[in-house]
């Protein structure tokens, strides 16, 4: 996992050197540049393959004459068939991200869409050719910003300085630019095309018998899907919460960890005592896992939140009350990893929030789950990703790879209902009857901040330092305004540290407070 930097149209070398440093955070083992035709690429490196030969900007000698650059965020998990594909290649690394710069220089940056995994990169040759893309769901960051004929990349939007930052906004995801073609879409979040499931003939209504087949066809897509993001040189862990989502993960990883002849680190935080704590030791317990916890204090939680604030970039209070204890988290994972697997996405495929059970139609329902994918990148995902890369610590999210998407949304939304005889996410449970406790395959959801303590006790701190006259005062400062005294003080921060962003660009936000 890395931070790149990239300018096209001859920008100033000194703006794009400072851009860099500024998210070094995100590759403290290494970095490099490179000036290709005038534009500008950078790149901090975190290790995590091929350490001998990964060091970007990977280079190859293109089809079209000339060399040929890319710096690269994420991992492409199809990268090996892509290598037995591509024609007369010779690889210079191991690196996963190679394929993508051959994938462009090959076959075109059409066939980005080839590319599976979470990943932005930008691609510049000595022959003029500029590229830059991001994954269909948006789980790897990319910003730009357009001005006067320039254009800047960047991860994160602290890398940018006054009047860059203020035109900054989020990169599109599944878009590639080109300065030949502009802004085109070359993949969907939630696939237009789900595959059909015509294994079922009969009523998926509330508490209707999900067939076997399809319990197993959901077992296993999510077992290939997290056996395929284990990938690496170094170990990888789970950040375990103890809920439904991260106890599969970590269930089916231990599993993979002891085929391989390891044993599986898992992670957990909270308030001493607090429910994810207990819950998350438990299930630890019962899978053997390498089990580390860190009990962290209120005092703690408010130490850490202005950082956490500026880390994630947005002041959404949801957001930020799971940020705080993600945060504290992933600065203690990464003391023993590099890379941690968590349950992110399974939310919104299987209906989990409490929310979902408002909706009383199939049709409504898929409509909405739909929309939680869709705006996940500037929401949880923007959360996983800045808490993780602020110590230097990859995320990957298994739940959210393309094809778990596509056949989640396959399934009749009837199934996902909420009702009496069906409690949220029973579909998925049901899959993985066996694999954990009944105590735990079925415990009931709780919000990560609020299984782990820090929602009780950041909501009433934070509330206290606004004054009822002080928030009619300042709510309107952002479009559409902000909703609550606790929401108010962490935007104080957030404009204290972004001031020149322009938040209805860029910060995404739930629809309650």
């Amino acid at each position: 996992m890395c931070g790149i930097v990239g300018g096209y149209g001859s920008p100033e070398r000194g703006l794009a050197e400072r851009m860099l440093d500024r998210v070094a955070h995100r590759g403290p083992d290494d970095e490099g540049s490179v000036v290709v035709a005038g534009n500008w690429l950078g790149h901090r490196r975190l290790s995590i393959v091929d350490v001998s030969g990964g060091k970007q900007p990977l280079v190859t000698e293109s089809t079209s004459g000339g060399k040929l650059f890319l710096v690269g965020n994420g991992e492409i998990y199809n990268h090996q068939e892509l290598r037995e594909r591509l024609p007369r290649v010779e690889y210079r690394t191991k690196s996963d991200n190679e394929v993508a710069l051959h994938v462009v220089d090959q076959w075109g940056p059409e066939r980005i869409s080839e590319l599976h995994g979470m990943f932005a990169f930008i691609i510049a040759g000595e022959d003029g050719r500029f590229v830059a893309a991001r994954d269909p769901v948006g789980i790897k960051p990319l910003y730009w910003s357009r001005r006067d004929g320039q254009i800047l990349f960047a991860s994160e939007l602290r890398a940018y300085e006054g009047d860059w930052q203020a035109a900054a906004e989020a990169f599109p995801p599944g878009h590639y630019w080109t300065p030949e073609d502009g802004l085109v879409r070359f993949a969907h979040a939630v696939p237009r095309d789900p595959e059909s499931l015509d294994l079922f003939d009969g009523p998926s209504e509330p508490g209707a018998p999900i067939p076997d087949e399809i319990l197993t066809k959901v077992r296993e897509e999510l077992i290939r899907t997290v056996e395929g993001q284990m990938m690496g040189d170094v170990p990888v862990g789970v950040f375990l919460s103890g809920g439904l989502d991260s106890s599969l993960i970590a269930a089916i990883a231990a599993r993979w960890a002891r085929r391989n002849g390891t044993r599986l680190k898992t992670f957990a935080v909270g308030l001493e005592d607090s429910p994810d704590l207990l819950a998350a030791r438990a299930v630890a317990e019962h899978l053997d896992t390498e089990h580390y916890e860190t009990v962290y204090t209120q005092e703690d939680a408010v130490r850490v939140l202005p950082e956490v604030v500026r880390s994630i970039e947005n002041f959404d209070p949801s957001l930020v009350r799971s940020a705080v204890p993600n945060y504290i988290l992933a600065e203690f994972a990464a003391k023993h990893v590099k890379v941690v697997l968590t349950g992110e996405g399974a939310d919104e495929i299987f209906a989990g929030y409490e929310y979902y059970e408002d909706f009383k139609t199939e049709e409504d329902l898929h409509e909405e789950l739909i929309r939680g994918i869709e705006g996940l990148h500037n929401l949880n995902l923007q959360r996983g990703d800045r808490v993780t890369m602020a110590h230097g610590l990859e995320a990957r999210v298994p739940f959210l790879e393309l094809g778990m998407i596509r056949l989640g949304l396959a399934l009749p939304a009837g199934w996902k209902l909420a009702g009496k005889d069906q409690p949220e996410k029973r579909l998925l449970r049901q899959a993985f009857d066996g694999w954990l406790p009944d105590d735990f395959l079925w415990r009931k959801k709780a919000q990560f901040g609020d299984g782990s303590g820090a929602a009780s006790v950041l909501k009433e701190r934070m509330e206290n330092s606004v004054t009822e006259e002080e928030f009619e005062r300042e709510r309107h400062a952002v479009d559409p305004p902000l909703r609550t005294r606790e929401e108010l003080a962490y935007y104080r921060i957030f404009a204290e540290h972004l001031g020149d962003v322009r938040p209805k660009k860029n910060v995404g936000r739930f629809a309650t407070a």
